[in-house]
C-alpha cells in the first residue's frame, strides 16, 4: 500500500516538474519573442528614416549624394522611382516601414494576433524587395547606396520573422 502512494507521489513530481519546465520554456520564449519584436521595431526605424529622406529629396527635386556606389541619381531619376501621379517609391517604402514598426511594437507589448500581419507585411516588401533589385541589377545596371540599404533592412526584417518561426515553443 506504501508503494502505491510513493508511486502516486513519484509521478505527480514528475508531472509538476514538467509543468514547471514547461512554464520556464514558455517564459523563455515570450521574452525572445519581445527581443525579436523589439529588434524588428528598431530596424524598421531605420528603414523609415532611410525612407523618408529619399521621400524628401524627391519631393524637394534636390539629388541625394551617392556614399558607397554611383548610380544613385541614375536609379532615382528612373521610372521606377515614381508612383503613378507623381509619388516617390520611397514614400511606399515610408508607409510599410512604419506599418512594420507599428506592427512590431504591438506585437511587443502582448498583441500576439499582430504577428500574423506583421509576417504578410514583411513577406511582401520582401518580395518586392527582391524585384527592385532585379531592376536595379539587370535594367538600370545602376545601383543606390540608400536603396541597398533599405534592401538590407528588408532582408534583415525577413529573416527575423523567419527566426521568430523557427523559434516558437513546440506544442505538446
Amino acid at each position: 500500500m506504501s508503494t502505491r502512494r510513493a508511486d502516486a507521489a513519484d509521478a505527480g513530481g514528475d508531472v509538476a516538474h514538467a509543468d514547471a519546465a514547461r512554464l520556464d520554456e514558455n517564459d523563455n520564449a515570450a521574452r525572445r519573442s519581445r527581443r525579436l519584436d523589439a529588434l524588428t521595431a528598431v530596424l524598421a526605424l531605420v528603414g523609415l528614416a532611410d525612407a523618408v529622406y529619399l521621400t524628401a529629396e524627391h519631393l524637394s527635386g534636390r539629388s541625394v549624394v551617392c556614399m558607397v556606389t554611383s548610380g544613385c541619381d541614375a536609379v532615382l531619376q528612373s521610372q521606377y522611382a515614381s508612383l503613378p501621379g507623381g509619388w516617390p517609391l520611397a514614400s511606399l517604402g515610408a508607409l510599410a516601414y512604419f506599418t512594420v514598426f507599428s506592427l512590431a511594437t504591438l506585437s511587443a507589448f502582448g498583441y500576439p494576433h499582430t504577428q500574423t500581419l506583421l509576417r504578410v507585411v514583411v513577406a511582401a516588401m520582401f518580395a518586392f524587395t527582391l524585384w527592385l533589385l532585379y531592376v536595379q541589377a539587370f535594367v538600370l545596371e545602376a545601383f543606390c547606396s540608400y536603396c541597398l540599404l533599405s534592401a538590407a533592412v528588408t532582408t534583415t526584417l525577413a529573416a527575423l520573422q523567419v527566426a521568430r518561426l523557427l523559434l516558437r515553443p513546440k506544442k505538446v
